[in-house]
């Protein structure tokens, strides 16, 4: 496809507005002429992950959501309830485009070496504004997928995988040697499941229901505790007297859980100590909050001693960290995996138009483990001018 052949394309955009509504619609737009560096890809995979959630929807009421809009030009609005608004003072008025990342065919390039060489690749993105037909990016930001590798197995190359190894590498960082995570039934949690299983790590995984336990042992997770079970506390300080596992990361944020996790971790440690200390285990307990899956406040009683920590993580910052050798380590190895330790699952697939049904929004926006959705912009094309 010649440059200056690309048609126009929907894009996925959300917005909040002075009056306290979240807008979400469908725009058509132009599609740049690729800058020697650039790159123009076609669209064919991007998923609904939770980071997308937060920005597509923002705080709004899913129980107020209502069609608006045309059948050529649909959109959503819902309320935003009063006391959110001051959450969203930084967007006020923006239409914001949506999707961290995706994958597809390059079907464009300027004129240097590295985008020409890109030419009729599939390729994976990381580049934001992803659920759209069509989407310009530079050349240095695409990952060619193997060769055979379809857009729907590497639409997922980023967000999930480099969390996975985020988790494991600040686990050796920080000198731990095993670790803790919630939700761990998710698409992220198999994945990290399987990581540690590759990499010999000890691995506590805590769910939420006796079947995402039963999945995990399943995929051959050793540990796996059910944080609705009567003898959950019991079962986790087991868990974590046979890993040694003092790291955590926690998908959920508000709660009880991270406490929980603290105090298990110290109880896991005293069954090990060899003396009394008024002040608790001296061996550093961490949690990291890294999602926000119960939007209520963080509660928790101090009964781990002091050596202790909770904070937040987020992967991206992280690789920032580790600089640009390391990071790109940790992507060659996530595309040498995309069907195997890497590989995502997703309950559905929908077209952009199908992102605005106010059904499928009460889906996905659930952010429910084992509902993970895919978009396929390519199913709208007939809708592009």
């Amino acid at each position: 496809m010649n440059s200056s052949s690309i048609p126009s394309g929907l894009q996925l955009r959300s917005q909040v507005t002075p009056q306290g509504e979240l807008v979400i619609s469908l725009a058509n737009v132009p599609t740049p002429v690729p800058a020697p560096d650039e790159v123009v890809l076609r669209v064919q995979a991007t998923p609904i992950n939770p980071s997308d959630i937060g920005l597509l929807l923002g705080a709004a009421d899913l129980g107020t959501v209502r069609a608006t809009g045309t059948a050529d030009q649909p959109s959503l609005t819902a309320q935003i309830p009063a006391g959110a608004m001051k959450a969203m003072a930084g967007r006020l008025g923006q239409d914001l485009p949506v999707g961290n990342e995706g994958a597809g065919l390059v079907v464009a390039a300027g004129d240097s070496p590295q985008a020409q060489a890109l030419l009729g690749q599939t390729v994976a993105v990381l580049a934001g504004g992803m659920y759209a037909q069509y989407r310009c990016v530079k050349a240095a930001q695409c990952l060619v997928l193997p060769e055979g590798t379809l857009a729907a197995e590497g639409a997922s190359s980023f967000v999930n995988p480099l969390t996975a190894l985020g988790m494991t590498e600040t686990m050796r960082r920080e000198g731990h040697q095993a670790l803790v995570h919630t939700a761990a039934a998710s698409n992220l949690g198999q994945m990290l499941n399987r990581l540690c299983l590759e990499d010999g790590i000890g691995l506590v995984n805590i769910v939420r229901k006796p079947q995402q336990a039963a999945l995990l042992r399943g995929q051959g997770a050793a540990h796996v505790c059910d944080a609705s079970a009567p003898g959950f506390m019991e079962d986790l300080t087991e868990a974590l007297v046979a890993t040694g596992a003092t790291l955590a990361f926690d998908a959920t944020g508000g709660g009880r859980l991270a406490g929980q996790i603290l105090t298990a971790m110290e109880a896991a440690l005293n069954r090990k100590a060899t003396e009394y200390s008024r002040y608790g285990s001296p061996i550093h307990k961490q949690v990291y909050l890294y999602g926000s899956l119960d939007s209520g406040p963080t509660e928790f009683n101090r009964s781990f001693g002091m050596s202790w920590g909770m904070g937040g993580w987020l992967v991206f910052p992280f690789l920032q960290r580790i600089g640009p050798e390391a990071a790109q380590a940790l992507r060659q190895r996530v595309a040498g995996g995309l069907k195997t330790t890497f590989a995502s699952g997703y309950s559905g697939v929908i077209s952009l138009r199908e992102a605005l049904d106010p059904a499928r929004m009460a889906a996905y926006g659930q952010r429910a483990t084992g509902e993970k959705f895919l978009i396929d912009p390519s199913l709208d094309r007939a809708a592009a001018s």
